[in-house]
């Protein structure tokens, strides 16, 4: 009787944490992805710094100085169209996110409504049975 308890008590409690550990790995994950893709935005970023600063320390004439500075508007034109891009795509990743929390509060509150359901038609049917059990004690009498 008591293992049965322990084992109700057990899925009991597993069932109210299943919720927070799906939102927790979700955010997790979410978080890491969301690291990932900035580090390699700031590395990309870096990368065109670093060659344009490289670029510039070449520079040893007018002609030099008149390509660096034709190749820096198309740097900052391409730079602007990179953070455009990464902008959408963290966009999405958020949106993605959104959706995915969404569905897991969804499947939480059906879970919680199925449990109270189920508890209802217990206490229901066990309600039923002392009634049963009582009108038979009753007449006996």
């Amino acid at each position: 009787m008591q293992d049965k308890m322990m084992d109700a008590f057990n899925t009991q409690t597993r069932q109210m944490f299943e919720p927070m550990r799906k939102v927790n790995s979700l955010m997790l994950n979410n978080m890491e992805k969301m690291t990932q893709y900035q580090l390699e935005a700031m590395k990309r970023y870096s990368q065109m710094g670093t060659d344009r600063m490289r670029s510039a320390s070449e520079i040893d004439d007018a002609d030099d100085l008149r390509e660096f500075a034709a190749k820096q508007a198309e740097m900052l034109n391409e730079l602007s169209q990179q953070m455009q891009e990464d902008a959408k795509t963290m966009g999405e990743m958020s949106m993605e996110f959104k959706t995915e929390m969404e569905k897991l509060f969804s499947e939480a509150t059906q879970q919680m409504n199925d449990q109270v359901n189920t508890a209802a038609a217990k206490k229901g049917e066990t309600s039923a049975k002392a009634t049963s059990q009582s009108s038979r004690g009753n007449s006996k009498s």
